[in-house]
């Protein structure tokens, strides 16, 4: 099947709370990818952290505009809502897109559908917390729904569990994409120790903790195996408190490709996900993984890599037995990273992913058919 393809609108504006991580990410490849084809990009995020740095370094064809805004909604909401309606005045766009729960509640208040807008979640915001904020969060995607022309979602189970939640719309189902080239083997061996990698932002939500006492089972069955996590975020002081011996902690990484490269066995223990990218680099750089089956890794998988890499979510004793499993069959981690590698080349090359996303682009504006997978609850 050839990949979706559109004429690129004469101005987007993407609009992103957070900065860092994996959303952070996939906005720096869209914009990429879209300023390359001659679309005119303009992106309005707060101005620290990982992402107006990446998008400065993309040069003239992206244009950064700082809006200040907390990650989570608070008493400032009122305020970062009329900044931002200043940054889209300015920008006149033709059309928005917004990437998680922060910059999809500000701009769709903002807009109220007065342009084509698309709302990404990149994972669902009531699954992050819960009793009356997770029914509130419910209760606005609902209405809010109203004001997106297009909800993108980044797996078919993510797109399930916002139809599950009672929130009606069109659908557009879109799975993440990664850069092969970046993220790709190098052919140099590992270390001579067991080295299990873990990359994500320091939060409850990748679920390092679940790991941390997971841990312990793993080092009396490997004696040589040690655990890295990077990244950075609010649980970091408690997560170092927990760590046992054979734990260490790298901090924030511009490029983990190396990180990838170095380990044996990658893995996001999550509580939810949309579609976890991290796992998508680890493959990309064939090396085999272990997540938690959350909405999108079951589908980011190659088939034969479920039996091995997929456990229950805050299972430690599950979770240890796997990586465990892994680490003790090198030749299972070679034929999985294989695998892995070509699986991410068939589906989740960033570029097919960015080709998608202008395809629906080109849908809501008219100057193209719709040849992505759509959906509607509506």
């Amino acid at each position: 099947m050839p990949l979706p393809s559109a004429p690129h609108p004469p101005r987007v504006l993407h609009i992103s709370q957070p900065v860092d991580g994996g959303v952070a990410r996939v906005v720096v490849d869209l914009a990429a990818a879209q300023a390359a084809a001659g679309t005119d990009v303009h992106v309005a995020c707060p101005p620290e952290g990982f992402l107006p740095g990446a998008l400065a370094a993309l040069g003239a064809g992206v244009h950064v505009h700082p809006w200040t805004a907390s990650r989570s909604p608070g008493r400032g909401l009122g305020t970062e809502v009329r900044d931002l309606k200043r940054v889209i005045a300015s920008v006149r766009p033709g059309l928005v897109h917004a990437h998680s729960a922060k910059a999809g509640l500000a701009a769709r208040l903002a807009l109220r559908g007065s342009i084509p807008t698309v709302f990404q979640p990149h994972a669902w915001s009531f699954e992050a917390v819960g009793g009356p904020t997770a029914f509130l969060a419910r209760l606005w995607e609902r209405r809010a729904a109203r004001w997106a022309d297009r909800i993108v979602c980044v797996s078919e189970a993510e797109w399930v569990t916002g139809r599950r939640a009672g929130i009606s719309g069109s659908y557009a189902v879109i799975p993440n994409g990664v850069d092969t080239d970046r993220f790709a083997p190098t052919g140099q061996d590992v270390a001579p120790v067991r080295l299990v990698v873990c990359v994500g932002r320091l939060c409850r939500q990748k679920g390092q903790d679940v790991l941390l006492r997971a841990w312990p089972t793993v080092a009396a069955q490997v004696p040589d195996a040690r655990l890295v996590l990077v990244g950075d975020g609010p649980d970091d002081a408690r997560l170092r408190e927990r760590a046992g011996p054979r734990v260490a902690f790298a901090g924030a990484a511009d490029d983990a490709a190396p990180w990838y490269r170095a380990a044996d066995v990658v893995v996001l223990p999550s509580r939810w996900e949309g579609m976890a990218l991290a796992p998508l680099e680890a493959m990309a750089c064939a090396r085999p993984v272990v997540v938690t089956d959350v909405d999108g890794a079951r589908e980011s998988l190659p088939p034969s890599h479920r039996p091995h890499a997929l456990v229950p979510p805050e299972d430690p004793g599950a979770l240890a037995h796997a990586l465990v499993a892994l680490l003790r069959n090198g030749e299972l981690r070679d034929a999985l990273g294989r695998r892995g590698r070509q699986h991410v080349l068939d589906h989740h090359d960033t570029r097919r992913a960015a080709a998608a996303v202008d395809a629906v682009y080109g849908e809501l504006l008219g100057t193209a058919p719709t040849e992505y997978r759509e959906c509607s609850t509506t």
